[in-house]
């Protein structure tokens, strides 16, 4: 009998495993191991299908099957749409699937999250974020996701990323293309080489791409994924924005467009304005002058918030709007800041860019709709002066990290033009610290020291004149993390913005700076910056690396030593030049209890090859090693 039962179990679970075969979708046993590798997550399948009927239509298709190890894979999931009154989501759509390819949940549009762009804000209601907010009950688990958008908007056709982030595995990412061909597509293909991506399809109205089987890679030190992962810009020549039928075979002949049609009809503003701003700038006819009284105004009347509406997002609201409620975005504040600086006779145009931290540049051999900011620019006589307009508080023309040296689109009445921002030296980007401290017999630290920056130095350090009590305190800890017991005693600020150089004032103690043992006391000299972040090993890397922006870091410190001590070991002079930078320091003994120390490190901006990273790391791990040289001291 009790053969038979199991016999019967068997028979059941074959038939089990049988239907479950029949109706799996993408079961995680077929995923290769070597995709496994180093992934948080798998993408099976990224399918992108764009229809362009014609100049003012086009349908963009997704499909997108993610596997999700673990939490930080998440994100892969990228399960979003944005829509307004020009784009529609016609469909949109998920589901969930678990390990063996079983379905366990679907989750219709309904479910999805629908909200507004533009937080705190009603005055515009038409920009909508629709998105999926699962939480997974178990892991591994796989999504299935699928959309289905038809917008007018035919300048921005979306890129294609086969990959899109670190720790993905890639099975299958596939393009395709269909367009009418009289309206001038065009592509253009970015580090493709070393990846297996296959160009299907190309002919006059039809184009498609497949990449298969894209490791997941671990991210790399000093690296930038936009220089190293592959992707595809498109683009048309005869495009359409919200029904504004627009060219871009040339900069010249978009940035014509673009102010003629886009931009023409917003400046207006009202008479009483008129008159506030030319009585603020009286009798004074400097054109710089002028603009800066102009940029001091917008600076207190006005505050940034993001709208994301009309044109793409490209079209500015209109500077009455902006006058009459105190905000707007980076265009509704760049366009209200040319409409007032018009009332006095100081030219400007808008200027579009890519706003990052990490530079990135308008790709200037492909005219097309780019960019994800918006600033000013103020002509002079061989140059411009930049204007961040969203900023409260950013010097008259300081760029910081933000939008400084990059190529960038600027829109003038009789086209567009590509030029690059400013860009700050590496010896301008200056951090100079002069200060000293004492020890006393039992190891204890007082000391003070003035920290003044410079350059894009000077953007690491301002935020911190309007930060709260406790976040300054936080500020401190971790950049002196070096000296344990720290007590902040008084800190001041000073903040030149005609010369744009922001300066630190810190009276400072810490119990136990050094260590005492019998008649031994040792400490390390500079206290006050050390290079302490460590320069990751990568073994094998593969990638080249960029140094961003270059600096230079000066400092002096007198150093006062407790009565009743003598000078047992003194760390040597030392000095260290690489292709990377330059690094010395000197140690002057003034007599029998003062010391001086003096410290500069200059690093180069720069970018390198993957081969050089090991000198690189060596170079900053001897800083740093240098930069914790000790002194020892006996007692008498």
């Amino acid at each position: 009998m009790k053969i038979k039962k199991i016999q019967l179990a068997i028979i059941l679970m074959f038939f089990a495993l049988q239907l479950q075969a029949q109706n799996n979708e993408y079961p995680l046993t077929l995923i290769a191991d070597s995709l496994k590798e180093n992934a948080n997550a798998i993408v099976r399948l990224y399918q992108i299908d764009v229809a362009i009927s014609s100049q003012r239509s086009m349908n963009i298709k997704t499909k997108r099957v993610v596997s999700v190890f673990n939490e930080s894979g998440l994100s892969a999931i990228d399960a979003f749409e944005n829509y307004d009154k020009t784009t529609s989501v016609k469909n949109i759509e998920a589901r969930i699937i678990n390990a063996f390819g079983n379905e366990i949940k679907r989750i219709r549009r309904k479910e999805f999250k629908d909200v507004s762009a533009i937080s705190g804000s009603t005055l515009f209601s038409d920009s909508r974020y629709i998105y999926l907010d699962y939480t997974p009950t178990q892991y591994p688990f796989t999504i299935i996701y699928e959309s289905e958008v038809e917008t007018s908007n035919t300048a921005f056709i979306p890129s294609w990323f086969p990959v899109q982030d670190y720790l993905v595995g890639v099975e299958q990412s596939i393009l395709n293309v269909m367009h009418p061909n009289n309206l001038g597509f065009k592509k253009k293909e970015f580090n493709f080489s070393g990846f297996n991506i296959q160009k299907e399809t190309d002919t006059d109205t039809q184009l498609s791409y497949k990449a298969t089987g894209i490791l997941a890679q671990r991210q790399e030190p000093y690296c930038n994924v936009s220089a190293i992962f592959p992707k595809l810009i498109m683009g048309l020549e005869y495009f359409n924005l919200e029904g504004e039928d627009g060219t871009a075979k040339s900069w010249k002949e978009f940035g014509k467009w673009y102010y003629d049609e886009i931009l023409t009809g917003t400046t207006q503003l009202s008479p009483e304005t008129v008159s506030k701003i030319k009585a603020l700038v009286g009798s004074e006819i400097d054109p710089i002058a002028k603009a800066k009284m102009i940029y001091d105004y917008v600076q207190k009347k006005s505050r940034y918030v993001s709208i994301q509406v009309g044109i793409g997002g490209w079209k500015p609201m209109l500077a009455n709007d902006v006058d009459r409620l105190g905000y707007g975005d980076c265009k509704a504040l760049t366009n209200y800041t040319r409409s007032l600086l018009d009332i006095v006779g100081v030219p400007s145009y808008n200027t579009i860019l890519y706003g990052d931290t990490h530079k990135r540049d308008i790709v200037s051999d492909f005219v097309s709709m780019q960019g994800n900011h918006m600033i000013l620019a103020i002509p002079t006589e061989n140059d411009y002066v930049w204007l961040e307009c969203t900023s409260q508080d950013d010097p008259f023309g300081y760029q910081g990290k933000f939008t400084d040296d990059r190529a960038v689109l600027v829109i003038k009445p009789t086209g567009g033009e590509i030029v690059h921002t400013k860009i700050y030296d590496d010896k301008t980007n200056l951090q100079n610290s002069k200060g000293g401290y004492s020890i006393d017999e039992k190891g204890n630290f007082s000391g003070n020291i003035n920290i003044a920056s410079e350059g894009s130095q000077y953007s690491n350090k301002a935020n911190l004149e309007n930060s709260q009590p406790i976040e300054r305190e936080t500020h401190y800890k971790e950049y002196w993390s070096n000296i344990n017991n720290l007590k902040l005693n008084k800190i001041t600020f000073s903040n030149d913005k005609e010369k744009v150089v922001f300066v630190e004032k810190v009276d400072l103690n810490a119990f136990n700076y050094a260590t005492v043992s019998g008649t031994k006391m040792i400490f390390t000299l500079n206290a006050y910056n050390q290079f302490a972040a460590s320069v990751k090993r990568i073994r094998n890397r593969k990638n080249p690396f960029e140094i961003e922006r270059g600096y230079v870091d000066i400092d002096e410190v007198e150093v006062v030593l407790p009565l009743n001590y003598t000078i047992e070991f003194l760390p040597s002079n030392f000095e260290l030049n690489s292709k990377f930078g330059d690094y010395k320091t000197e140690i002057i003994k003034k007599d029998a209890t003062h010391l001086v120390y003096k410290r500069t490190l200059s690093v180069n901006k720069g970018s390198y090859s993957n081969t050089d990273y090991d000198q690189y790391r060596l170079f900053m791990e001897q800083v740093s090693r240098n930069d914790n040289a000790k002194i020892i001291l006996t007692k008498n």
